[in-house]
């Protein structure tokens, strides 16, 4: 799984989160520059490791873009984006558009993804019943919440179990 979104959307947060790893969490441009990966904790479906990419920006200097996309590896390798977006900021539209159209220029589009709407703690039930209305497919929750953490868990559980097969084999000793 690809942690994927514009900066300070809050991806590093979700990903101690899930991880019960530790990583800083900064208010800044470039806090993740070098992407981590870590396991999941807490799903039944065998191993599934979690990497916490860079975030997006616009207007890149064109000398710092090649560099960008090159931390995205981990984003046109996954199996699943998890595109954290953070609800609260009200250039959020832009930004989600803006990271959809960089994974679509690194061919990153066509992967499975989940759009999370990050930090539901800050909005009035008005606004967030809005925001559900507006993208209904969309995962609302605060990464600082542990029941909404352990929602995501159980989508992500539901992506990877979609594919697993329960069988019983015997194998002969000889």
């Amino acid at each position: 799984i690809a942690l994927v979104g514009y900066t300070n959307a809050g991806k590093s947060t979700l990903f101690n989160a899930l991880t019960g790893a530790s990583v800083g969490v900064e208010n800044m441009l470039f806090a993740t520059l070098d992407p981590t990966v870590r396991r999941v904790q807490g799903l039944h479906c065998g191993d599934v490791l979690l990497a916490d990419t860079v975030g997006f920006v616009s207007d890149l200097p064109h000398e710092l873009i090649a560099a960008f996309r090159a931390t995205l590896q981990e984003a046109r390798e996954a199996d699943l984006l998890l595109h954290v977006v953070d609800v609260s900021d009200p250039y959020r539209v832009e930004r989600q558009a803006h990271v959809d159209s960089v994974l679509a220029s690194i061919g990153a589009d066509e992967s499975p993804h989940l759009v999370v709407l990050n930090k539901a703690d800050r909005l009035d039930e008005l606004t967030r019943a809005r925001v559900l209305k507006a993208q209904p497919d969309a995962l609302l929750l605060s990464a600082h919440d542990p029941a909404d953490v352990d929602t995501l868990r159980a989508h992500i559980l539901a992506h990877f179990e979609r594919d697993l097969e329960e069988a019983e084999l015997l194998i002969p000793y000889s």
